[in-house]
């Protein structure tokens, strides 16, 4: 015998069953005028509630009213409520029926940035069932921002949809805050462990901000949630939120170190050929990464104006005169002027200062004493996400890459060529270099022009990161003699780890005493080490080293 299932006859059961229908419907009740008089009002709490029930009606009543607000097309009229502009002329804001209202009867509504950012995320969860995924993007990305007037109903249906993996995990963060935002249900304990499980993954502030209140106490000394397995899972999320943020700092931290020291590394790296081998005092090497920049500067302008389509290749360019910019500088300083004052380190001093000075003002008078633009080629704007919350730029990783780059070509000079040969041996011991008839006065001046040069690519990194004016190296002349008396006078391998030695140490001080007492502190510790080992890291190898 089949049995069959009837709906209940008495009208009244019926009336029942329908209306528990349609309470469990994933949209609110029909909004009427009511519901929207308050936008029309000066009181922000009525506005921000009416902005709520808006952003839980149904999509065909809140889209075009959401729609118009985004406009400024939603005005009132106190005879008919609000009213929308549809084309050329004006319809009911909720009904779209057409209405006549008298030009002087229309009120325009005043929204703060606060209320717009609401409509703004109301408006996107109602795009978030949209078939084109840059518009489902940008909701979810709208609403990363403003999580808290989104539709949870809405939400939760994008959530079960959405084939992007990317934008499901950021739909799952939303749906998470809105979980934690609504009033605690012992039914809805499983949605809360759950929501609790995703915020402890996402790297957002926000998060922690929200999962905080969980393990708090009131000023009765009782816990703000009731609920032990819930506060259990808040706070071992936190503390994973926690080591997490500090993996990321220290992670961070190193990568500045190294960032510095690369940029460090590039400005010492030709002083330490220089003093090691003439042992001139230079001040005026950080013109000479100046030098370089201003040449990148240059370098740019000609593409700009002459080959607008290869800009992003102008860095390539720039290398060699930046390099040759700096290294004609350095050939004619060291012919006219150290040349003759070999052996006396005061006067030495005072008159590359003086140079120094010199140097800068003709470059205010050519180019002004404001800081000139050099910016990034395409392909070195931006970074990667390498941990939550650690974004590491594509600019610095290159400099880092060029500063190794560098080194590898300073040693390939000094090691593989006859110019090297002559360097490495009139450092060690001038006077038999000269007896065996090394011409010690032309490896002096091609030894200064070539440091001058690396100094110049220095400058050229120096541009991709900071500003370009006539002071950018007197920032770095300290820092590059500090890096080479560390290291060892005249020493390749002492120079690499004393410029990434000092540039980790640096960031891993600021954030505990602040750049000034970091470089104090790095100062005091550099003096202390020279006491017990004045030559430095590595020690120069020579007779000159034993007289």
């Amino acid at each position: 015998m089949r049995h069959s299932i009837s709906l209940p006859a008495t009208p009244w059961l019926r009336a029942l069953l329908a209306a528990l229908l349609l309470a469990s419907a994933p949209w609110a009740a029909a909004l009427t005028q009511a519901d929207l008089k308050p936008l029309a009002e000066d009181d922000f709490d009525a506005k921000t509630a009416a902005l709520s029930a808006l952003a839980k009606a149904a999509p065909s009543e809140a889209g075009p009213i959401l729609k118009a607000l985004q406009d400024d097309a939603l005005q009132y009229a106190p005879s008919v409520g609000m009213v929308r502009q549809d084309g050329d002329k004006l319809v009911d804001a909720i009904t779209g029926k057409p209405v006549t209202v008298k030009a002087d009867e229309l009120e325009s509504l005043t929204l703060n940035n606060s209320l717009r950012a609401l409509v703004d995320s109301a408006a996107s969860s109602l795009l978030l069932q949209s078939p084109d995924i840059a518009v489902r993007a940008q909701a979810v990305a709208t609403l990363r921002d403003q999580p808290e007037s989104a539709s949870l109903a809405a939400v939760e249906a994008a959530r079960k949809t959405e084939a992007d993996a990317g934008l499901r995990a950021s739909l799952d963060v939303i749906w998470a805050n809105l979980v934690l935002a609504a009033t605690p249900e012992p039914a809805a304990r499983d949605a809360r462990l759950e929501a609790i499980r995703i915020l402890g993954r996402d790297s957002n502030p926000q998060s922690r901000q929200k999962l905080a209140p969980l393990v708090e106490r009131d000023s009765a000394g009782r816990y703000r949630e009731p609920d032990g397995g819930v506060r259990q899972a808040a706070q071992q999320a936190l503390d994973t939120l926690q080591g997490d943020q500090r993996r990321a700092e220290v992670i961070g931290n190193l990568f500045a170190g190294l960032s510095l020291g690369s940029v460090l590394l590039l400005a010492a790296l030709g002083l330490a050929i220089t003093y090691g081998l003439i042992g001139v005092i230079n001040m005026a090497h950080g013109e000479f990464l100046m030098i370089g920049a201003y040449a990148t500067y240059m370098v740019q302008s000609l593409f700009r104006a002459h080959a607008p389509g290869a800009l992003d290749w102008y860095l390539p360019a720039a290398l060699p005169a930046s390099f040759l910019a700096a290294a004609v500088v350095g050939f004619v300083l060291e012919r006219l002027v150290l040349r003759h004052l070999y052996g006396r380190p005061l006067e030495t001093l005072l008159a590359t200062f003086g140079v120094s000075l010199l140097l800068m003002q003709a470059v205010r008078t050519l180019f002004g004493a404001q800081n000139v633009e050099v910016s990034n080629p395409a392909w070195m704007s931006g970074g990667f996400e390498w941990l939550p919350g650690l974004v590491i730029p594509y600019n610095r990783v290159v400099i880092i890459l060029f500063a190794l780059a560098v080194v590898a070509v300073a040693w390939a000079v000094l090691n593989r060529t006859r110019l090297g040969l002559f360097v490495r041996a009139t450092t060690q011991n001038r006077t038999m270099a000269a007896c065996v008839g090394v011409r010690t006065w032309q490896v002096d001046s091609y030894a200064f022009a070539f440091g001058a040069g690396i100094a110049g690519l220095g400058g050229c990194a120096l541009s991709q990161i900071g500003n370009v004016g006539p002071d950018l190296g007197q920032a770095y002349i300290i820092d590059s003699f500090m890096v080479v008396v560390l290291g060892g006078v005249g020493q390749l391998a002492g120079t690499i780890v004393g410029a990434f030695g000092l540039g980790i140490l640096n960031k891993f001080i600021e954030p505990f005493y602040g750049a000034v007492l970091a470089k104090i502190l790095v100062l005091v510790l550099i003096v202390l080490f020279i006491q017990k080992r004045p030559q430095g890291l590595f020690a120069l190898k020579g007779r000159s080293a034993e007289a």
